[in-house]
């Protein structure tokens, strides 16, 4: 089927891709026929959250229907294991996770998803196949990736420049998983069907009725997810690397807080505390996240990856302060929440593996301004005073300091964020505030968006600036080479970790060794 084809399958239907496969691949070698009255799986697979012995399957199916998986160590599906899924119904918007359990320590593990028409069970659609790794119970070499910002700032799905093609380099590394560290969407970013480039060339986006304008029903943020899943690259990449997914602002709204009222004459509901919980909605239906957190809405949570990693993923948005100066000598809720910042202390305390990886959606150390036209607010952590602790920096000292206090070593954080990649090491020796240990930042991104010029640094917990890579002018685009992802291995051997810093080809632009250290 041609891409005109598919695209104007999506536009009839809503947005929603009325076709045999997309994603995974056929269970056969050859096209079947689809007998009339069969649901059809229209946006691919995808799997999420695999700690021991466990992992979420996610698909979507154009009608009512029971998901069910069949589970497999043999891609030839000669011996399987069936398992019984929820319900699609259009609550969820047709989508729906059946969570796997039992599954073997270290293992490949290939699963097979179809969808059976709940009053007649003949009528089953084809079925798609994926493949993901488990967790392993003794030490073995872990690789994972890391970034974020999916179709910002006007760029989108261009099929003659190969579409998302960052995920084609990004599935050739053949990852344990890929860590999502937020910016998965653009709901607040309508796309034109063309863009003239600098060298006169065109960017030709793809168009569905729910990117012509910023999302504001709960079925327009559903349709920026069924956006990108349009793409062949996401598509492949999905059905063969398990995901870990964490949000930012552009789920929502560029730069939202609680309690914001929309300055923004594209939207006719300005009232964030509405459009967050939509927003919110639709993230956890079309993410692969367990769905035991999609009960109460969370987000934030420790995925746990054998001996020799636990991996830590925030919610820097939902429970966070207002934007401000950010200059109060008060800890107000901060940019986690009391809450959440109590949880994370627990947690990274209670961790028995060798590496504790934070995945922060805004960084630490880099001044991010709101950008509200008249007013000198501040949207992450740091304000450029290069002093003491002020506002939200207060709530990562006590954070820092309780790292120190408690003796918890091997603490790394990953960011994405500001559209650039570095790597930035925290040096108490040259800071303003000195109760911490030394640790490491890394900042990946974006994998299809506009790249930006590097922010300025904060030197409060002492930010030096390593390594760098971005564009010299405002919003490059993807046909340039300023998209990144991240890389982070681990020897099981040695158990030093190490990052390297890639380009949208793949090319490794920067690499760094880090030894554990051993009490």
């Amino acid at each position: 089927m041609s891409r005109r084809a598919l695209v104007r399958g999506a536009l009839l239907a809503g947005g929603a891709l009325a076709v045999p496969v997309l994603g995974g691949r056929r269970a056969s070698g050859a096209p079947a026929l689809v007998r009339s009255g069969r649901p059809v799986l229209t946006h691919g697979t995808q799997v999420g959250d695999v700690e021991y012995g466990t992992g979420t399957v996610w698909t979507r199916a154009d009608k009512p229907a029971r998901m069910v998986v069949e589970v497999s160590t043999d891609p030839g599906f000669r011996r399987v294991r069936r398992v019984r899924g929820p319900l699609l119904t259009p609550d969820t918007d047709l989508t729906g996770k059946a969570v796997l359990h039992g599954l073997p320590d270290g293992r490949d593990i290939h699963y097979r998803v179809t969808a059976v028409d709940p009053d007649d069970d003949t009528l089953a659609s084809e079925p798609l196949t994926g493949r993901f790794r488990t967790v392993p119970a003794k030490p073995r070499d872990v690789s994972f990736l890391w970034s974020g910002d999916l179709g910002g700032q006007g760029w989108g799905i261009d099929p003659s420049r190969g579409g998302y093609r960052i995920f084609d380099a990004m599935r050739s590394l053949d990852p344990d998983f890929y860590l999502c560290n937020g910016d998965n969407v653009y709901a607040d970013d309508p796309f034109e069907s063309q863009v003239t480039l600098p060298d006169g060339s065109l960017w030709r986006n793809i168009v569905t009725p729910e990117k012509s304008k910023v999302a504001e029903t709960l079925a327009e943020y559903r349709g920026q997810y069924k956006y990108n899943l349009l793409d062949e690259p996401l598509r492949r990449f999905y059905a063969q690397v398990a995901q870990v997914q964490q949000w930012d602002d552009h789920e929502t709204h560029n730069n939202w807080y609680p309690g914001e009222l929309l300055d923004d004459d594209q939207y006719t509901e300005k009232r964030v505390d509405v459009l967050k919980y939509r927003a919110r909605q639709a993230w956890h239906e079309y993410t692969p996240i367990t769905p035991k957190y999609d009960k109460d809405g969370r987000i934030y949570r420790v995925l746990h990856h054998g001996p020799l990693l636990d991996v830590f993923v925030l919610d820097m948005r939902w429970y966070r302060d207002a934007n401000s100066t950010d200059r109060q000598d008060f800890n107000d809720g901060g940019i986690l929440g009391r809450e959440q910042a109590e949880w994370l202390k627990r947690e990274l305390a209670a961790s028995k593996a060798t590496w504790k990886v934070i995945s922060n959606d805004m960084p630490l150390g880099i001044v991010v301004k709101d950008g509200t036209e008249g007013k000198p607010n501040f949207e992450a952590v740091s304000q450029g005073d290069n002093g003491k602790p002020l506002g939200r920096e207060l709530q990562i000292a006590e954070i820092l300091s309780f790292l120190k206090r408690e003796d918890i070593r091997n603490v790394v954080w990953l960011t994405t964020d500001v559209h650039y990649t570095a790597a930035q090491y925290f040096d108490p020796a040259k800071a303003a505030f000195t109760d911490f240990n030394p640790f490491w930042q890394f900042v990946s991104g974006p994998l299809n968006a506009g790249s930006f010029p590097a922010g300025a640094i904060d030197g409060t917990f002492g930010c030096q600036q390593v390594f760098l890579k971005s564009p010299a002018t405002a919003n490059a685009s993807p046909a340039t080479e300023y998209q990144f992802f991240g890389q982070v291995s681990i020897d099981a051997a040695s158990r030093e970790l190490t990052v390297r810093l890639r380009d949208n080809s793949g090319a490794v632009l920067w690499t760094r060794a880090i030894p554990p250290h051993r009490r």
